[in-house]
């Protein structure tokens, strides 16, 4: 696989909804220092295209806080949906990306369900399509368990993918967020990616944003903008084919139906 980790080591070690439309409002993100750093959100109309659509240059600012590891960024979700938080370490990571790699290429988006996950699946979607990957699978309305998403990653030959979750740590408006990047084979980006990825979170300044609609992710099927395409899948067709080559489902079952069969589950 041409595609390995090392090759990373190449490139340089508000609110959520406001994101979707321009001008933007006034960055309020949640900083770690007591120096603002406040975006001025300017939209640069270069006419700079990909995938056939416009891109919208959005200006941002570095956001402290973003080392990245192998179980991805977590914080509170309160932090993730303001401002250019989210977007930023997106634009990160697809800039950490080798390009000759990156477009062209197709990956994956799904999550847990926990909340902030719709709006933060818009905001993957625009800058996938504006940093040239050319499809995006993701799982009807935003949900794929961790192991779904690695099994999408791999029966579908994807670059990779974003999944949306925090583990077993809490969900909600008070509670955690968290995402991370799985690579082509499905496992979690080793750490040479994600160090490549904080050292683009450190000097991030532009957003490439593709000027598109959202996505309708409650109905499986393909939308297409331009030559860059979303297909929602069934969350869990592909993990489930995956289950049944690896376990005998029916011997299973079988055992399980027997009436001098007993079993505890802590």
């Amino acid at each position: 696989d041409a595609r390995q980790p090392s090759r990373y080591m190449n490139t340089a070690t508000t609110n959520a909804r406001a994101l979707h439309s321009a001008p933007l409002a006034k960055n309020h993100a949640r900083r770690t220092t007591t120096t603002p750093r406040q975006s001025s959100h300017i939209v640069r109309s270069s006419g700079a295209t990909m995938n056939g659509l416009t891109v919208k240059e959005i200006a941002t600012t570095p956001i402290e806080g973003q080392k990245t590891g192998t179980s991805g960024l977590r914080k509170k979700a309160a932090v993730f949906s303001e401002g250019n938080y989210l977007a930023n370490w997106v634009q990160s990571l697809f800039s950490a990306l080798p390009k000759d790699e990156l477009v062209g290429s197709s990956m994956v988006l799904g999550g847990d369900g926990r909340w902030f996950n719709k709006e933060a699946s818009q905001i993957i979607l625009k800058l996938a399509a504006g940093n040239g990957v050319k499809k995006m699978y993701v799982g009807r309305d935003g949900y794929l368990c961790t192991p779904a998403a690695s099994a999408v990653i791999r029966e579908r030959k994807a670059f990779g993918g974003f999944i949306m979750s925090a583990s077993h740590n809490p969900g909600g408006p008070k509670e955690d967020w968290g995402i991370k990047f799985n690579y082509s084979s499905g496992e979690p980006a080793p750490e040479k990616i994600t160090d490549a990825i904080y050292g683009f979170t450190q000097t991030v300044s532009v957003l490439n944003m593709a000027d598109i609609p959202d996505v309708d992710l409650s109905k499986v099927g393909v939308t297409k903008f331009g030559d860059f395409e979303v297909e929602v899948i069934d969350p869990v067709a592909d993990y489930m084919k995956l289950l049944k080559e690896v376990f005998d489902f029916d011997l299973i079952k079988s055992l399980l139906s027997r009436p001098d069969f007993r079993m505890q589950f802590d």
